[in-house]
This record gives C-alpha cells, sequence and structure tokens, in this order.
C-alpha cells in the first residue's frame, strides 16, 4: 500500500499549484465534477476541462485527453472511475504534471504506485474541493 500525503503535504500542494486538469469533468451542474471545478476555479485556480464528449465545459475550451492540452498542468484531478485510471496516470508522467489527485471513491493502488515511481504527489480518495474549504476558508466564507 502506497504512503498518502499527510495533511500539511495536502495543503502545500494547494499552496503550491494552480493549474489543474479535471479529467471526467461534467458539463451538467448537478455532478459533483462540475460544483468541484467551479468552486476551484472561483478559489483562483485556472480550470483545464477534460473530456472527450465535449469542445466546451464551464465556458472553458474542453481536451478530449491530457495529451492534448496545450500548456502545463501541475494537478490532475481525477473523476473517473477507479478502473479506468491507470491510462490517465499514464498521460499524466507523460505531459509531467506534479500530482495526481484521485477523487473521494477512486482508488487505484497500480496507478497510483507508477505516479511515485514517477516522482508525482499522489492524492487518493479525497476531494480537492473538500480539502480546500477545510483548510483555506472558515464555515462562513463558503
Amino acid at each position: 500500500m502506497i504512503q498518502l500525503p499527510s495533511i500539511g503535504e495536502i495543503q502545500a500542494v494547494l499552496r503550491k499549484y494552480s493549474v489543474i486538469a479535471m479529467v471526467g469533468l461534467s458539463p451538467k451542474p448537478v455532478r459533483p465534477s462540475h460544483r468541484v471545478a467551479q468552486y476551484m476555479r472561483m478559489a483562483g485556480y485556472r480550470i483545464i476541462p477534460v473530456n472527450p464528449g465535449h469542445a466546451e465545459i464551464l465556458g472553458l475550451q474542453c481536451y478530449p485527453d491530457l495529451l492534448s492540452v496545450p500548456e502545463d498542468i501541475d494537478i490532475v484531478n481525477i473523476f473517473r472511475r477507479s478502473d479506468q485510471v491507470l491510462p490517465v496516470v499514464q498521460d499524466a508522467i507523460t505531459v509531467k504534471a506534479k500530482v495526481i489527485w484521485m477523487q473521494e471513491g477512486v482508488v487505484n493502488e497500480q496507478a497510483a504506485k507508477l505516479a511515485e515511481e514517477h516522482g508525482l504527489v499522489v492524492i487518493m480518495d479525497r476531494c480537492i474541493m473538500v480539502d480546500h474549504r477545510q483548510y483555506y476558508h472558515s464555515p462562513d466564507e463558503v
């Protein structure tokens, strides 16, 4: 089993990096990925939608995969089923992302191990929005 980052390391990731590619971002406002992307964008992060079925989400150009994104990516935030994570991690390694963030409920030990072997920070089974709210805002600010 891989060693996941401490709370301090998660806070450091949220402070240090600002460009988040959201793989599996849905255009539907009721979906968790959509709400998370909106929140993180309002918190000042640059969001890059990645979903092969759409040209635009949240008014932003959407890319079919990480390899198609024409800019540097800091965090790859994954909203995919656990069994679909490995190819995303392989692409994240190729584009030299710094962090793999598997959303709450998404766990893939093989993909996490591969990412760590290539120097990426791995955060698994956690919601980036929940962590950001908890560590950077008091409840009355959200």
